[in-house]
Formats: C-alpha cells, sequence, structure tokens
C-alpha cells in the first residue's frame, strides 16, 4: 500500500489538467510546497490520537483505489488544497478493508464513506457520497473551534 500515495497523485494529475501535483516532489521544489499544503496519507500508518487539537483529519474510504466515488472524492479535494490546509485538514485515505487500520476499526465503514474528525477527536459527520470542498468548508466554518481561530486569526491581523 506504500504505493498508494503516488497513485492517488496520479490519478489526479490525470483528473486535473494542469495539477502540478508530482509523486517525486524532488524534482520540482514548486510542486513539493503545493503537495505538502494538505498531506494525504494512508490510514495504515496513523492514528487519530495523533490530530487531536492539531488539525482535523478528514478520511475517505473506498473498498479499493478504482472506486468511482473514492476518485471523484480525491480530484473534488485536489481541486482546492489550499481551502483545505486553511483549515487545518489532513487527509487520510484508506481503501484496503482487509488491511483493517485502526482508522477503520473506529470508524467501521461500508463501502464509501466521507468522515470528518474535529480537533477535539469527536467525529463531526459521516457522508456515504463524495462532498465538495465548498460544502466541506462551510460545515467547518459552522463548528465553534473553527469559529475561535477564525476570530483569533483577525485580532491578529493575519
Amino acid at each position: 500500500m506504500k504505493t498508494l500515495r503516488p497513485f492517488i497523485l496520479a490519478l489526479a494529475a490525470l483528473a486535473l489538467p494542469g495539477a502540478s501535483l508530482a509523486a517525486d516532489t524532488s524534482l520540482d521544489p514548486a510542486a513539493d510546497e503545493e503537495v505538502s499544503l494538505v498531506p494525504i496519507l494512508d490510514a495504515k500508518d496513523v492514528t487519530l490520537d495523533e490530530y487531536l487539537w492539531v488539525a482535523r483529519p478528514l478520511i475517505v474510504f473506498a473498498n479499493a483505489p478504482a472506486d468511482p466515488l473514492f476518485i471523484q472524492q480525491m480530484q473534488y479535494l485536489m481541486r482546492e488544497l489550499d481551502e483545505l490546509a486553511e483549515r487545518d485538514i489532513v487527509v487520510i485515505t484508506d481503501t484496503d478493508p482487509a488491511a483493517q487500520s485502526d482508522v477503520r476499526t473506529k470508524l467501521r465503514p461500508r463501502s464509501f464513506m466521507l468522515a470528518l474528525i474535529g480537533k477535539d477527536g469527536q467525529i463531526k459527520f459521516r457522508k456515504p457520497l463524495p462532498w465538495s470542498v465548498r460544502e466541506l468548508s462551510r460545515s467547518i466554518d459552522k463548528m465553534p473551534i473553527r469559529q475561535q481561530e477564525i476570530r483569533d486569526r483577525r485580532a491578529s491581523g493575519s
């Protein structure tokens, strides 16, 4: 499964004309900056506790990397990485039900599922269909912790 991230990046590059995402970022320093905006991690390599009070894990589950809903969701996310980065999103993918990752065991998806975990570690929502970044942003921006982040950012002038 170590090849999942390059597969997703290659898939996104094919699906999004003009996308400057490179699997080998050492070849293009500018692409390295863009890819590092929002980490895209494999669920088997992470635990949700790592992100408590640090980031908002957005988990994309599917039963296979070729699932059309998974591909559509990843396309949505790749188009607006800057919006996700602004909201401290970490994208976690899990397309291998047999691996029984920690994340899959906790959230128990049946097939495709999109789940958002708040910075407080609570499940904020589960969705059975892909969501646009606009829909995600609106939901996140209504959350109390995000509202406080917005107020703090305004107060600091940035």
